[in-house]
């Protein structure tokens, strides 16, 4: 256990490593060898690697005790992974073999495919999965700053005045905010310009959506 806490970043590096390698086989094997199942071991062996920062990120608190930056950052990581991450590889995924079967001079894309493809062409349908994302940032986004929150503060009482004057959000001292220190206020901040930004974003489908179309 001494050897996994001391090296905690390192092995978390190296299975990122090994994911994106798994990630990289599946296109290999999927799109340009055809190799289905092959394909379906790597993607297999991706999430297994994905639980596997999990349970890194527990045994290293099982040993230390406390929430720290690497439990953080592995928390992030699992979360896209297991939200935005799966859109994003769908999405991906049609447009390779959409553009794989452009080189080959045949349709590798399902029926289903090609509705999704002619939907999203839709304004209304947009705007719609841009609310629907953008909700669900939203939650992540609360419970993720009440958890960075509630370690730099001891109850709610003292969330409040933080949540009525944001003057600390420039200040750029971790000392003046509601987080714990240097390392949860840079990520927390952060976290609320990519929120805000991805939040005008989303909606401004809804807002023009004749401009975004």
């Amino acid at each position: 256990m001494a050897f996994i806490v001391s090296h905690q970043w390192g092995i978390f590096i190296i299975i990122e490593i090994l994911s994106l390698v798994s990630l990289l086989l599946f296109g290999v094997f999927r799109y340009f060898l055809n190799k289905r199942k092959v394909s379906t071991i790597m993607i297999l062996t991706f999430i297994a690697l994905l639980l596997l920062e999990g349970l890194l990120a527990i045994l290293v608190y099982t040993e230390t005790n406390e929430i720290s930056t690497f439990q953080i950052v592995v928390l992030i990581f699992i979360l896209y992974a297991c939200t935005f991450g799966v859109l994003d590889f769908l999405k991906l995924d049609r447009w390779m073999r959409k553009k794989v079967g452009e080189w080959r001079g045949t349709s590798l894309l399902t029926e289903k495919d090609t509705r999704i493809l002619k939907r999203q062409k839709n304004s209304k349908y947009v705007a719609k999965k841009y609310r629907i994302s953008s909700m669900t940032h939203t939650v992540i986004f609360i419970a993720g700053q009440w958890l960075l929150w509630s370690y730099g503060t001891n109850h709610m009482s003292e969330m409040l005045p933080y949540i009525k004057d944001w003057s600390w959000f420039t200040e750029g001292r971790f000392e003046a905010s509601p987080y714990a220190n240097e390392t949860a206020y840079h990520i927390g901040v952060l976290w609320i310009i990519v929120f805000a930004v991805d939040f005008i974003y989303s909606w401004s489908y809804t807002l023009f959506p004749k401009r975004k179309i």
